[in-house]
């Protein structure tokens, strides 16, 4: 493959992971408390042209990464609705373990257990599920302590983690550790708002503006190929006609 080809197919490849990702945050634009799929670009060299003057270097993904920048907060009156003002995440049980969220669209289920919209309990102390008297009004403090006829009966277990590299997706709204050794720990500069929710941060209108730009990106390397198939087409017929 010649060099033209090579370089463009490889742009090509990294031009389509790229429109996964814009896929999903855009399919996700409406979805509280997600966080966009970004990605670092690199230039990679084989060992051996690196010590050639014609070696050629090729584009690629190096690695997403995921924007945990916060979303917009706005007000929905649902007393059952809570978002964070800073770092860190809810802690919920999850079917294999904790899990963590920024979406504070919260319910009571049968049991008075407040839950997920997935039906994950909600942590409280020790990771225990808090469970509230649905009859009853309640008020979420700050620091996430919840309190029923002016007596505390749980508080929110909220979560910080002092790197987020070990942190990976499930689903759209939830993340889980994916290294063992990562501990989180309370944040101190966080505030839980109760009556609110948090939007994704993956802005609709950005979202399609880059898909625009990396679809016209994938239609000019596209007519590299081509153009680099048709100059080696051309090369074999002016050797041919030279030969004959």
């Amino acid at each position: 493959m010649d060099p033209l080809t090579a370089t463009a197919a490889s742009g090509l490849r990294a031009r389509m992971e790229s429109l996964d990702l814009l896929a999903n945050n855009v399919a996700n634009a409406s979805t509280g408390g997600y966080k966009a799929d970004r990605e670092f670009y690199s230039l990679y060299t084989a060992p051996e042209a690196q010590e050639s003057p014609a070696g050629s270097t090729m584009p690629l993904i190096e690695r997403p990464w995921i924007d945990l920048s916060q979303g917009l907060v706005h007000e929905t009156g649902n007393a059952l609705d809570v978002a964070l003002s800073g770092p860190g995440f809810f802690a919920v049980n999850g079917p294999s373990g904790p899990l963590y969220t920024r979406n504070g669209s919260f319910r009571l289920s049968t049991a008075g257990t407040l839950v997920t919209p997935d039906g994950y309990a909600v942590r409280g102390g020790g990771g225990a599920p808090l469970t509230l008297d649905a009859g009853r009004p309640f008020e979420i403090a700050a620091d996430g302590t919840i309190r029923q006829g002016g007596l505390a009966v749980g508080k929110l277990e909220i979560v910080d983690f002092t790197s987020t590299d070990g942190l990976a997706k499930q689903g759209a709204a939830y993340f889980h550790t994916a290294d063992p050794a990562l501990r989180g720990a309370a944040p101190k500069a966080t505030a839980v708002e109760q009556g609110k929710l948090e939007a994704s941060n993956t802005g609709s209108a950005e979202a399609a503006v880059r898909l625009v730009s990396v679809m016209r990106q994938f239609e000019m390397l596209q007519k590299a190929v081509g153009l680099a198939a048709e100059m080696n087409q051309q090369a074999v017929q002016q050797v041919a006609k030279v030969g004959s």
